[in-house]
């Protein structure tokens, strides 16, 4: 196994480009990854320049909290503006939603938090027992199982949590089946992947023709993945891979996968851009109904807006434009002042190119 520095090796980073061009050829190859943390290697280490032309590598709807739907913030900012505690993850707080933000309503006096994790919620919940204490949460099957531990547990009763969990097999179908979108080879993400595990993506190779392969975070865990892509093309293969072997096993983390179904069930799900995608989302069940928020209060009927106009963040999460291409990228749309999730979240495209400096 590699030490951690040689997974930056200019050596074998250029050794394996080099089998990459060998296998490439003169075809064009779009191979898509779905995480945010991807995204920010292959722009922060300039991946895509060390690559031959022919490949493309585009970024998929990978960031939890761009692709939190415009309903759900809405809902959290109705909480908030009632006067119960709300607490979120950092990112989420300035996820623009259809007039307004969890961070300008804190600004105008609402009680919102910024916590590392729904444990600090909790915490929370059991210092004022006398206030209700709702957490936002965001994310996919790796946050997830977090908050399935503190829902079992057993929290005070003033907690709960408005849950906007999303699950990624389903979101990389709709790609797969998108008209006019071409899709050569996945990179799963490695988190997601170190839960569910690489058995979770079989289907979707095998059934769409779509070879996958499970990625570490380090520049040469991209560029080997993006080899056996190629590998598995040239061979005639449509499999689900694992280049993160230090971490991720075809089964998965059993235990938070036991949890999850425990604490979880699977529904429709809404995505911010995407609409609704069957089986994505993952909600409270039945007998854990005194922790849903969505279950415990009441809400105004909402004509919730998820694509401001102008924006074209839906467009950059399908991963069918590049940033550039939207003209309020780094215009009107800043990191300081983001107008689209895109431009918030640090696994957002916008905000990871928007920071490398590519205006």
């Amino acid at each position: 196994m590699l030490e951690q520095t040689e997974f930056r090796s200019s050596k074998y980073a250029k050794a394996i480009v080099e089998d990459i061009k060998r296998l490439t050829g003169d075809r064009k190859v779009r191979i898509v990854h779905v995480c945010g943390t991807h995204e920010d290697t292959i722009t922060s280490h300039g991946l895509r320049a060390l690559l031959p032309e022919e490949i493309t590598l585009i970024a998929g709807p990978g960031c939890p909290v761009c692709v939190c739907a415009a309903q759900d913030v809405d809902m959290a900012i109705h909480l908030a503006k009632q006067g119960y505690i709300v607490t979120t993850f950092g990112d989420m707080i300035r996820v623009p939603s259809t007039s307004s933000s969890l961070a300008k309503e804190r600004a105008n006096g609402a009680d919102v938090r910024i916590v590392y994790g729904v444990n600090d919620a909790v915490e929370i919940a059991k210092k004022n027992p006398d206030r209700d204490v709702v957490f936002i949460g965001a994310g996919f099957e790796t946050t997830a199982p977090t908050m399935a531990v503190e829902v079992a547990k057993g929290p005070p009763p003033n907690f709960s949590i408005l849950t906007s969990l999303k699950i990624i097999p389903p979101a990389m179908e709709i790609l797969v089946t998108l008209e006019g979108f071409a899709v050569d080879g996945f990179i799963t993400p490695g988190h997601v992947s170190a839960i569910i595990g690489t058995n979770a993506f079989n289907s979707l190779a095998q059934t769409n023709g779509v070879p996958c392969v499970a990625a570490g975070f380090e520049p040469l865990d991209v560029l080997e993945a993006t080899r056996m892509i190629l590998l598995q093309m040239d061979e005639g293969r449509t499999e689900s891979e694992n280049e993160y072997t230090r971490v991720v096993k075809p089964e998965g983390n059993l235990a938070a996968q036991e949890i999850l179904d425990k604490v979880f069930k699977v529904d429709d799900g809404p995505w911010r851009g995407l609409g609704v995608i069957p089986k994505s989302g993952l909600f409270l069940r039945d007998e854990y109904s005194i922790y849903d928020a969505r279950k415990r209060y009441e809400f105004p009927p909402m004509e919730s807006v998820d694509i401001l106009p102008g924006c074209r963040c839906h467009e950059v999460i399908l991963g069918m434009i590049d940033p550039t291409e939207c003209a309020l990228f780094g215009k009107r749309c800043t990191v300081e002042d983001p107008y689209g999730p895109c431009m918030v979240g640090h696994e957002g495209t916008c905000r990871i190119r928007h920071e490398s400096g590519t205006l």
